[in-house]
């Protein structure tokens, strides 16, 4: 049976981050992607599943219609919410759903360190661990590992399109500034992996 725009499907949008896109099945968001030059490379970057197929704009589900004016309204600087958005989080175990869970909360403005993580997930010495479940965050934004840093306030890593600098600017679009900031990487203190 095919499937409908409204079980499963994909929205191609830009913003001041680049061009956006948002995957969706069953009335749950299963990826976003941003920070790309053109409508087709953020496509390309849902890592060309077959089972997504490109919706035009009146086939796409009024929640992920607001979902990406939401986007667009935080890649312009405004502070639009996303604790409220339904993931679909089936990939993760039971530690890895209480990190994310535990990242969903910390506010815009906010960051917090791997061990600072990994303790309010109810882990406290898995620091390390935390950031391999950031290193594969499938929601980047929704899930903001951007706010996720170092020991010693770090960068740390960030795979999204520019890395590093996106992170910083997203930081920056929130008001968070890292005084003292420190990009080297000490084995002892930051997780291997690459960030969302």
């Amino acid at each position: 049976m095919a499937k409908t725009a409204e079980t499963s499907g994909t929205h191609v949008f830009f913003s001041d981050l680049g061009w956006m896109a948002l995957a969706w099945r069953d009335k749950r968001l299963t990826r976003p992607t941003f920070g790309h030059p053109s409508a087709a490379a953020a496509i390309a970057s849902l890592e060309g599943d077959s089972d997504w197929t490109t919706s035009d704009s009146s086939n796409v589900p009024a929640w992920v219609a607001e979902l990406a004016s939401r986007l667009q309204s935080y890649a312009a600087g405004e502070k639009p919410r996303f604790d409220d958005v339904p993931l679909d989080l089936a990939h993760l175990s039971p530690f890895q759903t209480r990190v994310v869970r535990a990242c969903r909360k910390i506010g815009r403005g906010r960051v917090k360190s791997y061990g600072e993580l990994a303790s309010a997930a109810g882990s406290p010495r898995a620091a390390r661990a935390v950031g391999s479940v950031m290193a594969h965050n499938r929601f980047p934004i929704i899930v903001p590992c951007h706010r996720v840093i170092g020991a010693g306030r770090s960068l740390g890593g960030f795979s999204a399109r520019d890395g590093l600098s996106m992170k910083r600017r997203m930081l920056a679009l929130e008001g968070v500034e890292l005084s003292g900031e420190r990009t080297s990487r000490k084995p002892k203190a930051l997780p291997t992996g690459r960030l969302f």
